[in-house]
């Protein structure tokens, strides 16, 4: 996280926002857990998904609760889903001007996968629509259309934390003012940015709560 979750909680704090569960979709290797429970959660209280399902195999023999596998998109289709060397910058779009910005990355394996949408994840594991009202995107320029694919599910939310493109790192990816478009359409402001020189980064929505 380019912000600090700590300070992420410092400024939810100043909009009244208190952080209940999250749900965090691009989860790696969870590597925000420690921060997360630093923060004052417990660990079940974090719903993590991942698109690579090595990633989720990992992490469930790392003990890690509430893992689940899922290529997270606006609807259900078949698609390709990129897996780079590094992991991180696995997407089911294709590398586009990240090539340039990082060239020691590149896409390893290319697997064919259906998607799902996150109001379909959390019926099919029964998971409690209210209690994670923190949420945390980084799954490589596809940002917008998991937040399309959430439907009403997204009224849960008080707050998003979401990677986001000033280019078109990946083919198609949505860029930082569409997200600010489609979010002020649900009551959702930008609060906080960090960018990168390369042209991506983070940035904190908190929902109006009038």
């Amino acid at each position: 996280m380019l912000i600090p979750y700590s300070k992420v909680l410092e400024i939810l704090r100043r909009y009244e926002v208190q952080v209940r569960g999250i749900l965090h979709v691009g989860a790696h290797e969870c590597e925000e857990l420690r921060d997360y429970v630093a923060g004052g959660l417990s660990s079940t209280s974090i719903v993590w998904v991942e698109g690579n399902a090595d990633k989720v195999a990992l992490m469930k023999a790392r003990g890690v609760p509430n893992v689940y596998h899922g290529l997270v998109s606006d609807k259900e289709e078949m698609v390709n889903f990129y897996i780079t060397n590094n992991g991180q910058s696995s997407s089911i779009l294709e590398l586009e001007t990240h090539k340039y910005h990082h060239p020691q990355v590149h896409v390893s394996e290319t697997r064919t996968e259906q998607t799902t949408t996150l109001k379909k994840l959390f019926e099919e594991n029964r998971l409690d629509t209210q209690k994670y009202n923190f949420w945390n995107f980084d799954i490589q320029g596809a940002e917008l259309l998991a937040l399309k694919g959430a439907g009403d599910l997204l009224a849960m939310a008080d707050a998003l934390y979401l990677e986001v493109n000033a280019e078109h790192l990946y083919k198609g990816c949505a860029l930082i003012g569409e997200l600010d478009n489609f979010l002020a359409e649900h009551r959702f402001r930008r609060v906080e940015t960090s960018m990168t020189h390369c042209q991506w980064g983070d940035a904190l929505y908190v929902r109006s709560k009038k």
